[in-house]
């Protein structure tokens, strides 16, 4: 990106923080700000025609929000690096985002140094993630899915795990056989698998499972 100005599009529904951002990457000679949308449909149609580096991309907006513009960025198949920026750090907004493609995540209260280096981060292809979102990503990626089952099912994969049969499972836990199947199947559904011993190794791989469990 060296001697060329890195491209960016602005995505925001406030006409002063867009007036805001322009001003201040402009004011950089490494920069030059090819367009400014009030929504997302509209960053999209912009980042089609003005081929930017990189879109600032605020979440909230009308029309399309900005998770449905990254979707629709990527559905296209345009090339431009997508840096969310917005004031919301919670799972709701940044998990989706995330995962819809984003390449970064910061917050509005980032100090304008941290933006544009962010920015040129971003235009080489590096991910940025605010301090509190790093932080919140971490925690989820240490922490095992509890709630991907319920109790009574994991109380079952348990037992098919020590190697109990359908009876024996019902007798233990003082349910019909019928109603141990009706768990199974609602556990391979939820694991992506087909039988018994790939519902416990899979189980064992997310770590649901511990040889404590089985034992």
């Amino acid at each position: 990106m060296t001697g060329t100005p890195i491209r960016l599009l602005i995505a925001d529904d406030h006409p002063v923080v867009r007036d805001g951002l322009t001003g201040m990457f402009a004011a950089d000679p490494g920069f030059e700000v090819v367009g400014e949308a009030a929504d997302g449909a509209e960053a999209v149609r912009l980042a089609q025609a003005m081929s930017p580096d990189v879109i600032l991309m605020d979440l909230r907006m009308p029309v399309m929000d900005g998770v449905s513009a990254i979707k629709e960025l990527a559905r296209r198949q345009i090339p431009a690096r997508v840096l969310v920026l917005t004031t919301y750090d919670t799972d709701t907004y940044m998990l989706p985002a995330i995962e819809a493609g984003a390449t970064g995540y910061l917050l509005k209260d980032a100090p304008r140094d941290e933006l544009l280096r962010a920015v040129r981060a971003a235009a080489d292809g590096h991910g940025v993630l605010a301090p509190s979102v790093a932080t919140r990503l971490m925690s989820r990626v240490r922490t095992p899915e509890p709630e991907l089952l319920s109790q009574r099912e994991f109380e079952v994969l348990e037992l098919v795990a020590a190697g109990s049969t359908n009876r024996e499972a019902a007798a233990r836990l003082f349910i019909s056989e019928a109603t141990v199947k009706t768990h199974l199947l609602h556990i391979y559904a939820k694991l992506g698998v087909g039988d018994r011993a790939a519902a416990v190794a899979e189980a064992f791989n997310r770590g649901l499972l511990t040889p404590e469990n089985s034992q």
